[in-house]
């Protein structure tokens, strides 16, 4: 089981692809000669381990590093440079190399693929774990921890580094602050000039290590000739730390906990050899809980007027912090293959950082720039669903075929791959010239109070419609706790609440909380495409509140599925046009909230606030008989919660959607036909 369900499409190199999406029927040449070369013998039989290499970067502080050669059957490194690769973790490369250790165990890895490959939970209540448990059969280990044996062994050398104030290196975590995205090219300099080194410097790794591969060629060293990031964010802001001003309040506490853990991990070697790092513990004695105090302050301070210097930081965008967690995929200049999931932590980057890459999708002279592959996974999980017959090739085929490509020059058809292959919500493995899908258009589709007869759970049960509602009507909705089983809530989790499917794959639970809105079923293939708006005329009774919207795929026995999600504190509900998108009816698609004190606008009680809340980008296909709901929450808990000066000031209190046709409240949304 895949996913839950067998793929019935490919999506694979040398597709004869129309103008706007095709799906492939067989698996080409090239995508069997890349697993085929991945996982047949490779030119080296071992790799030898040299561990905590000290790399001294220009300020003082030392960096250890993991390097990972290969050898041949007597032992020996190769004579003749070979490509480097870089991965920079703040998550302990002690992990990184335990697990490498445990899967090098002979037979152990395929036995681990093989029982993952058996174990089915398809029509279970928790076909959702298998879903997680796929991504140990879809390269993930391997390209997410950035220690590919088969890749070392086929001719290159991995330098594995914690960094700066993690693992064992020195310093203070500067968590992707100038000085580390410095450190970064530091590092990819000294790979080029070692011995072993023929120059050619690649990047690998996943999650915060993805994002340093994009901080990295977004300022690119010359030796750096090209990254595979998977589930990379770019705008963190917007993504995990506070989209819309909802503090992530799920995965930020999990996400600091685990760094700052590992992080007091001694080197039990050192201390054994008597060379223990006394300037290491200093370091980690006086900061031992990185970011935790602009955590407590989002969380607890009572009001704006009495914000600290870390929560100030914050919600200051010109501050070291927010330039940190800022992304620039625009100054990227070397070639970037990017995977994503459509319900990631970072789902709203994947596509962004796609799009925004300055580099050509289709081949140029020397060969295609930019790809992106997005699949149906959370964090946990990506890579889950690929490898098998419809699939696109697993994460570490792809990327072995992309920096051989690109570090060695073999063409090898990389270059006809993709450029875009995205999983489709509700149908399958599509490949795209672009996105969005050429041949959609955003369309409106109005918020109705009139019943659409497709359920009794939700608070109250509206449609949706090609035309505004007759009269105006006000509804109400109070915060609830239902969105603890949701899909919000699995991914929020980084993908661990995915397990029940009555939550992550079934909306109706949460919906007993939520205003619907529900279209009538379609009559054919209806493709969703892009960035989606929902537009709100809202009404308080305090001098703030907060929202959360889903998008869902309706089928026709009832169950509903989340597409994609938003989510908007209202008095954070500023925009900035100059970085905001509006389709070619003038409404938004993409509004951009800049969420900083500044930007900070209460509401006034009683009086109509249009909000307009960005839906993360998707791609999804409405089957006949299915149909469109855009369900509405006045809260999001406990994937998100506002910033506590906006909650308090919001006092919990119900809120007021107002129905009216002459404000109405509408989705703008991207469809090839419409609703």
């Amino acid at each position: 089981m895949v996913l839950g369900t067998a793929l019935a499409v490919v999506v694979t190199a040398g597709l004869a692809m129309s103008a706007t999406r095709a799906p492939a029927p067989a698996l080409t040449s090239s995508v069997e000669e890349w697993t085929a070369l991945h996982d047949g013998p490779q030119p080296f039989p071992d790799i030898r381990i040299e561990s905590d290499v000290p790399i001294t970067m220009n300020d003082g502080v030392v960096l250890k590093a993991n390097v990972y050669r290969p050898v041949d059957a007597a032992g020996r490194t190769p004579e003749t440079p070979m490509p480097a690769l870089v991965t920079m973790t703040p998550y302990t490369k002690l992990m990184a190399n335990l697990i490498d250790s445990a899967l090098a165990v002979p037979g152990l890895q395929p036995l681990t693929v093989d029982l993952a490959n058996r174990f089915n939970l398809s029509g279970t209540p928790i076909s959702g774990f298998g879903d997680l448990l796929h991504a140990l059969d879809g390269g993930t280990v391997q390209t997410v921890l950035g220690v590919d044996r088969k890749l070392v062994r086929s001719g290159y050398t991995l330098v594995v580094v914690d960094v700066r104030g993690t693992g064992f290196s020195q310093g203070a975590w500067d968590t992707l602050g100038a000085r580390e995205q410095l450190d970064t090219r530091e590092v990819i300099e000294w790979a080029a000039r070692q011995s072993w080194s023929d120059g050619n410097v690649g990047m690998t790794g996943g999650s915060y290590a993805g994002i340093n591969q994009l901080r990295a060629a977004e300022d690119a060293p010359p030796p750096l000739k090209a990254i595979f990031p998977v589930v990379p964010g770019s705008d963190l802001m917007r993504d995990v730390v506070a989209p819309g001003g909802g503090v992530g309040a799920t995965f930020l506490p999990m996400w600091l906990n685990s760094i700052n853990r590992a992080k007091m991990v001694p080197d039990v070697s050192s201390m054994l050899r008597g060379t223990f790092d006394w300037a290491w513990l200093d370091e980690r004695v006086s900061d031992p809980l990185t970011n935790y105090d602009l955590l407590v302050q989002a969380l607890t301070t009572p009001a704006m007027d009495e914000m600290q210097p870390e929560l100030e930081s914050a919600l200051d965008e010109s501050s070291a912090f927010r330039q940190g967690i800022l992304g620039r995929p625009e100054r990227i200049t070397v070639p970037t293959f990017v995977y994503g999931g459509w319900h990631d932590i970072f789902a709203n980057s994947a596509t962004t950082i796609y799009n925004a890459i300055p580099l050509p999708a289709a081949p140029p002279a020397g060969g295609a720039m930019k790809k992106l592959v997005v699949g149906n996974t959370y964090h946990a999980n990506p890579g889950a669903g690929t490898g098998v017959a419809g699939a696109p090739p697993r994460l570490d085929v792809l990327q072995r075929a992309w920096l051989d490509h690109w570090l060695k020059g073999i063409d090898n058809g990389i270059d006809d791959f993709g450029p875009v292959v995205v999983w489709e919500q509700g149908g399958s493995w599509v490949t795209l010239p672009e996105f969005p899908q050429p041949g959609v258009t955003h369309r409106r589709v109005y918020l109705s109070p009139d019943a659409s007869a497709t359920t009794t759970a939700s608070l109250h049960d509206g449609s949706l419609t090609a035309t505004a509602p007759a009269a105006a009507r006000t509804l109400t909705v109070a915060p609830g706790l239902s969105n603890a089983c949701s899909r919000d809530a699995a991914q929020g989790s980084a993908g661990i609440a995915s397990a029940l499917d009555v939550c992550a794959k079934d909306s109706r639970v949460a919906e007993t909380d939520a205003l619907t809105f529900t279209s009538a079923p379609v009559a054919a293939d209806t493709v969703i495409s892009g960035p989606i708006n929902a537009h709100l005329t809202t009404v308080y009774d305090t001098t703030d509140g907060y929202w959360s919207v889903t998008v869902n795929d309706v089928a026709p026995d009832g169950t509903s599925t989340v597409l994609s999600t938003g989510q908007l504190t209202a008095s954070m509900r500023a925009i900035d046009e100059t970085r905001s998108t509006r389709s070619a009816n003038g409404d938004l698609t993409t509004p951009f909230n800049p969420i900083t004190a500044a930007s900070h606008l209460p509401v006034v009680p009683g009086e109509p606030v249009a909000l307009d809340i960005a839906v993360i980008p998707t791609q999804a296909v409405l089957r006949p008989g299915h149909r469109l709901r855009v369900d509405v929450f006045a809260a999001n808990a406990p994937k998100a919660v506002p910033f506590r000066p906006l909650l308090n000031a919001s006092e919990l209190k119900p809120q007021h959607l107002l129905l009216d046709p002459n404000a109405p409240s509408f989705l703008n949304i991207p469809t090839d036909r419409p609703l």
